[in-house]
């Protein structure tokens, strides 16, 4: 038996409706490549705020791909196309590699340190998507995982940091890719799983907020995304050195 032929066999059972469904959920999923673009030539221009927005949506688009793949049975419908493939280009791109291009751009690190800075986003990035144990069994991600669209919002839209100070938080987060921390996979830590799908959707509320109001900063909404990230630091904490391991 061919393995298209075993293929066919398993899906016959599901109709036009259902392929269709499964095929638009890979159409969203690829739709972040478009989002992805547009920030690009965003940056380009020197529009921060717009650039950022359309990291938000890309960011948005990959938060509920997987909730509608599994409500139409995405990998059962169409078992011979894979969308994580898709997933993995796209968020390389909306994670690494346009939030390097917004950091080498937008003028926060100076002339010196934004190449080093770069380079060192990159290169752990690149290293940290080639482990097989990116997500732990518990559902915690390994080590600080890339997600370098939240270090350029809150370096450049809530921080004013010297470029020094900028420079060093880059290569201590660039460190802590390979330190094997744990850190939360808000929908899908079980523990403390309200807190942090609620601190979550807070902290995204807040980004939305202060990038729809910049370039006018509200300190309030400031204090309350660094509660946000202190709080999701402060699980890791707690996660990685005062949770016993279960036998």
């Amino acid at each position: 038996m061919t393995l298209q032929k075993s293929i066919n066999e398993q899906t016959s059972h599901f109709g036009l409706k259902d392929k269709v469904l499964a095929w638009s959920v890979h159409a969203l999923t690829s739709s972040g490549v478009i989002a992805a673009f547009f920030s690009i030539i965003c940056i380009h221009e020197h529009n921060w705020r717009m650039s950022m927005i359309w990291l938000l949506v890309a960011f948005f688009i990959d938060g509920i791909d997987g909730f509608f793949a599994r409500l139409f049975r995405v990998k059962e419908v169409l078992p011979d196309f894979e969308g994580k493939n898709i997933d993995y280009v796209i968020d390389f791109a909306t994670y690494a590699i346009i939030p390097a291009f917004f950091i080498y751009e937008c003028g926060i690190l100076g002339e010196e340190f934004r190449l080093p800075a770069v380079v060192s986003m990159l290169m752990v990035s690149a290293y940290y998507y080639g482990k097989s144990s990116m997500v732990s069994e518990d559902m915690y991600f390994i080590g600080f995982p890339v997600l370098w669209n939240l270090v350029v919002f809150y370096l450049f839209f809530v921080y004013s940091w010297s470029p020094l100070v900028n420079f060093i938080s880059i290569i201590i987060l660039s460190i802590l890719h390979i330190i094997p921390l744990k850190y939360i996979y808000p929908s899908r830590t079980p523990r403390f799983r309200i807190l942090n799908v609620t601190a979550a959707l807070i902290e995204v509320s807040v980004i939305g907020l202060i990038v729809y109001l910049y370039p006018e900063k509200n300190n309030w909404l400031s204090m309350l995304a660094t509660a946000c990230a202190f709080y999701f630091f402060s699980i890791t904490i707690i996660s990685s050195f005062f949770t016993k391991e279960e036998n």
